[in-house]
């Protein structure tokens, strides 16, 4: 029975020894994956860097745009307000233009009548002058007549 004893203890120290070899193969494993992993890290940190300070740099160049591009818009509204400004002008003179259109067009209507009786009385007075003329004339051809028998007796 000692015999088992030292048999048993015998098989314990090789399971313990295969255990030891064993733990010792998988802490070497992990001894290499960790190394790894802190390469990876390393490099991991040189490549967020990088990017941080790309970042950095977009940043800084979108607020200098956006600096830019407030300027320029605050730039247009002086040109949109200028533009507005000459509408209005132009809308003020169209109105003033307008105006004096209907202001003429009521001026000739108003006329018109006035026209028309100047017109009427200057043919009136062409007439009546004619009509004196003719008088006049058959007056003097009667009377050169009568001055003819007058002095053909």
């Amino acid at each position: 029975m000692e015999i088992i004893l030292y048999l048993s203890v015998a098989l314990i120290a090789i399971a313990f020894l295969v255990l030891v070899i064993f733990l010792a193969t998988t802490l070497k494993s992990l001894q290499g994956t960790l190394t790894s992993v802190s390469k990876t890290l390393t490099g991991l940190e040189k490549q967020l860097d990088g990017v941080t300070t790309e970042t950095t740099i977009l940043l800084q160049k979108t607020n200098a745009l956006a600096d830019d591009i407030q300027q320029k818009s605050e730039s247009l509204n002086s040109v949109v307000e200028a533009v507005k400004d000459v509408g209005s002008s132009v809308a003020k003179f169209n109105g003033t233009l307008q105006n004096i259109t209907n202001s003429v067009d009521r001026e000739v209507e108003e006329s018109k009548e006035k026209i028309s009786q100047i017109v009427q009385w200057s043919n009136i007075i062409l007439e009546l002058k004619d009509k004196w003329q003719t008088r006049k004339q058959t007056k003097n051809e009667i009377s050169s007549n009568e001055g003819k028998r007058v002095r053909s007796h």
